[in-house]
């Protein structure tokens, strides 16, 4: 008579199996790193290629290291997540399709882009790809999400920048307007001062773009605004204590920053997020690690709680960098060493008289795997015990499996060696293994690529852009004045009876504003204005709904001829391009839809949140109009500051005056004036209309010298 038995063992501890349906996301730089994120708890890891990635920096993946990693993280029930997340030129593109096709290729589970173009090819030649929208895309409003899920984005990941009311206003309002689209929230790590996305001063100061992945973190440097001096450098975020209630919000994914770090710091994030999202918080000890591992000063939940100010702002002092002990280190590294029991799996064992043993093994996801080993032979003391089998099945170290269920037949009188059972048993899970390993390919079609062209220009008018209502009657021959939308309704008529014609800019900010800002369109509309400057996918999407004419505005970031395209099919009626490109780029791109740069002006190098001259801790109060920050030369850039955000300018304006004659293919330029008075805005364009030279010092911006 065969014996017949079934046993089940618990689940292992919470490292491998989490509480809530969630994803914690992990950073991986390369390929060393892959290790500590899967094997201390991470659902998923992001990582990027050798090219076109944000973290140009990063040792990164080659070709046949991105197969090996999604071979790997798949096996362990890990998604791999592949960024391709910074802007994309026209002689790129294909290159960047090639990728993303080879993505396709091994079974990458989802793509992170910034590029809209880029997203708007990928979303024809892989239908079924799953796209998130980068944090590069500067999305903090619920429309924008929308507007992004209409396109095919499965998945956006926010602003840093948002308060929790803020992120849950989100949630709330793409709740009600059904749309499913995931929310991914960066939990810990570092901040930019400025919002992702809007940061042009590496590109400006130093030919780096961090929307090219090359950011030298200028941020970092001192920096004077009457603070610390250092009033560009925040600490680093941490959200680590609030996950179960970003999850109770309406959040999905939890993500790690840091592919630019040491494998230790990764295994210290994850460890900490794993706990704190299994047991609802992470101790003291696991907290400490993290913060000796790298921190900035200690770590700062400012944005989330919104309590903006100096307690926010940090550097990386002596002790930061001492904390990081080699005893802390080796004990992180003995952490994640072996590997970690993560894929529960059930064996079906048969020992049968004159058969060779057989095995089966199965996982939860509906693989099987078997194998034979030697045929049992009769008793002589003895007899085979289920205990005996039990012990040698349940001894899956040194594999990514750990047993749930064990089922027997054995025929009574056997006997079987341990050495057996346990080769049975390593063929077996190897065989899974493999199984588990196998690429699960998604179909890519190689879609027509734009190419470059001349772009039918009639002729180049003037736009100017004004941060009040206070503009002479030079500018009534530009064809459009943008001025900003909560300028006063009395001012804005009294351009529109002087005969300008008037657009009103959103703000590039519109963090908790949304409905405000929705109201207040609606209010322009009844005056009369109906044309808008939009440089934020939320701005776009909210004048879209309110059958607003739109003008893409720089902060699109539309750097290549889809994007263009894509510009068009949206609606706009014309775009300003990206700063960051040379005028020999610009002039090649195709496309039909106007196209426009900014031609005067000190170009915004960020958009922040946070004020830097709220560093000194007195807010507000005694801010001179516009306040300054210097930098380590004395380079004084101004800081325009509306009490919601901060642009800060370039030191010196952007001048192109004389240089008419070498701008081609353009159907507008936009002349910007921030500090200008009126009697200097004149003169600025007078001296476009003569071609005149500049006479103070200045700045050709990234026209001619583009970047590294």
């Amino acid at each position: 008579m065969a014996i017949l038995l079934t046993i089940r063992q618990k689940s292992p501890p919470t490292t491998a199996k989490a509480m809530l349906k969630t994803e914690i996301l992990a950073p991986v730089g390369s390929p060393e790193v892959i290790y500590p994120a899967v094997r201390m708890g991470a659902n998923a890891v992001y990582l990027g290629a050798d090219i076109f990635s944000a973290r140009g920096n990063a040792g990164n993946f080659n070709r046949e290291q991105l197969l090996e990693a999604v071979k790997y993280c798949h096996a362990r029930n890990v998604a791999v997540h592949l960024a391709c997340n910074t802007l994309i030129h026209d002689n790129e593109m294909e290159s960047a399709l090639k990728l993303i096709k080879y993505a396709c290729e091994i079974g990458i589970d989802a793509v992170i882009i910034q590029d809209i173009g880029l997203a708007s090819l990928v979303r024809k030649a892989a239908p079924d790809m799953v796209l998130h929208a980068s944090t590069q895309m500067s999305v903090h409003t619920a429309e924008a999400a929308k507007m992004l899920y209409d396109m095919g984005f499965e998945r956006v990941v926010l602003a840093r920048e948002l308060s929790k009311s803020e992120i849950k206003e989100i949630a709330d309002k793409l709740r009600n307007m059904n749309c499913p689209i995931e929310l991914e929230v960066f939990v810990h790590g570092a901040l930019c001062m400025s919002v992702s996305g809007q940061c042009y001063m590496s590109a400006m100061l130093g030919g780096r773009s961090g929307n090219r992945g090359l950011c030298a973190q200028p941020c970092r440097l001192p920096f004077d605004a009457g603070g610390n001096g250092h009033d560009l450098s925040l600490k680093d975020l941490s959200l680590i204590s609030n996950l179960r209630e970003l999850h109770e919000i309406g959040v999905t994914s939890f993500k790690i920053e840091g592919r630019m770090k040491r494998p230790e710091y990764v295994a210290a994030a994850v460890s900490a997020c794993r706990q704190s999202l299994d047991k609802g918080f992470a101790d003291k000890e696991v907290l400490e690690k993290l913060r000796a591992v790298f921190s900035r000063s200690g770590f700062t939940d400012g944005y989330y709680t919104a309590r903006l100010g100096p307690d926010m702002f940090g550097t990386r002092s002596k002790d930061d960098v001492t904390s990081a002990t080699n005893k802390l280190l080796t004990q992180l590294r003995t952490g994640y060493k072996d590997e970690m029991p993560l894929v529960p799996v059930s064996f079906a064992l048969e020992v049968k008289k004159g058969r060779p043993v057989r095995l089966t093994v199965r996982d939860h996801d509906g693989n099987f795997a078997e194998a034979e080993g030697d045929i049992p032979e009769t008793a002589i003391t003895t007899p085979l015990s289920s205990e005996r089998c039990e012990s040698c099945l349940h001894k899956t170290g040194g594999t990514p499996f750990y047993t749930d269920k064990i089922e027997y037949i054995i025929d009574n009188g056997l006997t079987l060696s341990a050495k057996a059972l346990n080769a049975v048993r390593r063929e077996a899970l190897q065989a899974l293994l493999a199984i588990r390993e196998k690429v699960m390919p998604t179909d890519f079609e190689m879609p027509n690529v734009p190419k470059p062209s001349t772009h039918n220009t009639k002729s180049m008018g003037f736009r100017a852009k004004f941060r009040s209502g206070n503009i002479p009657d030079d500018f009534l021959d530009c064809e459009l004045v943008y001025v900003p939308m909560f300028l006063a309704d009395s001012e804005i008529c009294s351009l529109m009876d002087r005969g300008f014609a008037v657009a009103a800019e959103i703000p590039r900010a519109m963090f908790g504003r949304e409905a405000e800002i929705e109201k207040r369109l609606k209010e322009l509309q009844t005056i009369g204005v109906y044309e808008v400057l939009a440089s934020n996918i939320g701005a776009v999407a909210l004048a879209k709904k309110l059958g607003m004419d739109i003008h893409g505005g720089f902060g699109l970031n539309l750097a290549n001829t889809a994007s263009l395209e894509w510009a068009e099919a949206m609606g706009m009626l014309d775009a300003e391009v990206s700063f960051e490109l040379t005028l020999t780029q610009i002039a090649r791109l195709g496309g039909n839809i106007p196209r426009g740069i900014i031609s005067y002006g000190r170009l915004p190098l960020m958009l922040t949140r946070n004020c830097p001259v709220k560093n000194d801790g007195k807010g507000c109060k005694n801010c001179k109009t516009p306040p300054l920050i210097r930098d380590r030369k004395g380079k004084e850039f101004p800081i325009i500051c509306d009490k919601r955000s901060c642009e800060i300018l370039n030191c010196v304006p952007l001048v192109l005056s004389d240089r008419q004659d070498e701008i081609k293919n353009i159907d507008f330029e936009v002349l910007c004036f921030n500090v200008e008075n009126s009697v200097e805005s004149s003169e600025k364009l007078k001296d476009y209309v003569e071609k005149n030279a500049p006479k103070a010092e200045f700045t050709r911006g990234l026209y001619y010298r583009g970047l590294s």
